[in-house]
């Protein structure tokens, strides 16, 4: 595990009773995502660099100092580690002010500047004027404020968000975050998010962790996660169900292409040298680099990995039509995409309806080959 003199390196392992293999790093005022689904070991890692739970084996270093070393029998206790939380609950003090529960954490000041430091801090996520309420008294919204300004008073290291939003309406939500968004640059520290919600984690985070199972599956920018998946399993857990078996077939560096065969057909896609011509291969491709093809005038990469189907299901979510199409060619194969409800109703996609889309190559992602079920994840 790296050593830095700034910011958050962790590498965590356990076998039971949570199984953990997780290494993971974050660099001051860059916000790292933990996502996946459910049980994953997400909290668990938070609890972990908290020092709220011991691991069997791992290291932990912040800003040079080390917080845990299993093997020097190191293991700091949370009130040295200078680690701001926010629980998803928010767990405040119900029968303080929102004055009272911040100044609670700012112990390590003089009795006498505790109140000036907290109001300031109440000011900075917008609760001005409502420093008396209770936390009864206030929103759902207004209690995430008050958790993370407490968390703030800490003067953390470290800034842990536990599913800070969950509880929250979008309307709110979306607020938080873009506060959350203007508030990093403001104190410049690792932030690590866990969240659920992908379109969150792609908004906010410099970098993504993926988990399953309490192991580290990949880790990179939220874009190179969901347009490079490191196996389908990545993909799938990224909420792509674009995921296909195949074979590559040729090489075109001179084109930046790859030649792969599937549905029966050869496909171009992104170069990708490290799969041998004749090599089964996996592979990927969102639904953002899925054209469809407009009756009225010619798509965008019309002539480009065009594929025929027949509409399976097509779902109006507001202004965003979501679609699955059976691709022509005698197996169940079936594609998802979207575009806006009124170009779909334009054009006449209703379920059984024939269509024509292009898949463009710079989306198609190679992977190596698993067998795919495609009922549940591999």
């Amino acid at each position: 595990m790296p050593e830095p003199s700034s910011g958050l390196a962790v590498r965590v392992r356990q076998d039971a009773p949570i199984p953990i293999d997780a290494t993971l790093a974050c660099a001051p005022g860059e916000l790292l995502a933990l996502a996946g689904p459910s049980g994953s070991g997400k909290t668990t890692i938070l609890r972990i660099i908290a020092g709220l739970y011991r691991p069997t084996e791992g290291e932990i270093a912040c800003n040079g100092e080390t917080w845990l070393d299993t093997r020097r029998s190191i293991d700091a206790p949370p009130q040295r580690r200078r680690v701001g939380l926010v629980f998803q609950d928010y767990a405040l003090f119900p029968h303080m002010s929102a004055l009272g529960n911040v100044a609670a954490a700012l112990g390590h000041l003089p009795r006498g500047a505790r109140a000036t430091r907290a109001q300031e801090l109440l000011d900075v996520v917008h609760l001005a004027g409502l420093e008396h309420r209770r936390p009864a008294q206030m929103s759902g919204g207004q209690r995430q404020r008050v958790a993370l300004a407490r968390a703030l008073a800490r003067e953390p290291a470290v800034l842990l968000l536990d599913e800070p939003f969950s509880a929250v309406d979008q309307v709110t939500r979306r607020k938080l975050r873009s506060e959350l968004a203007i508030l990093r640059r403001r104190f410049s520290i690792p932030i690590v998010l866990v969240t659920h919600d992908l379109e969150e984690a792609a908004a906010l985070a410099d970098q993504m962790v993926v988990l399953h199972r309490g192991r580290t599956l990949q880790a990179g920018s939220p874009h190179e996660i969901t347009t490079r998946p490191g196996s389908a399993l990545v993909a799938r857990l990224m909420d792509n169900g674009n995921v296909f078996e195949g074979e590559a077939i040729e090489h075109r560096p001179a084109t930046g292409q790859t030649l792969i065969r599937a549905f029966g057909r050869t496909i171009e896609a992104r170069h990708a040298p490290q799969f041998a011509p004749g090599e089964r291969i996996c592979w990927a491709i969102p639904s953002s680099h899925v054209v469809l093809h407009r009756r009225d005038r010619p798509s965008r990469g019309e002539h480009e990995n065009p594929v025929s189907g027949i509409v399976d299901e097509m779902i109006a979510l507001g202004e965003n039509a979501s679609i699955v199409m059976r691709i022509d060619g005698g197996e169940n194969f079936r594609l998802t995409f979207g575009v806006p409800t009124h170009t779909a109703r334009r054009n006449g996609v209703t379920p059984g309806a024939p269509v024509v889309v292009s898949l463009l190559s710079e989306g198609i992602h190679l992977i190596p080959w698993e067998r795919l079920s495609p009922d549940r994840l591999p």
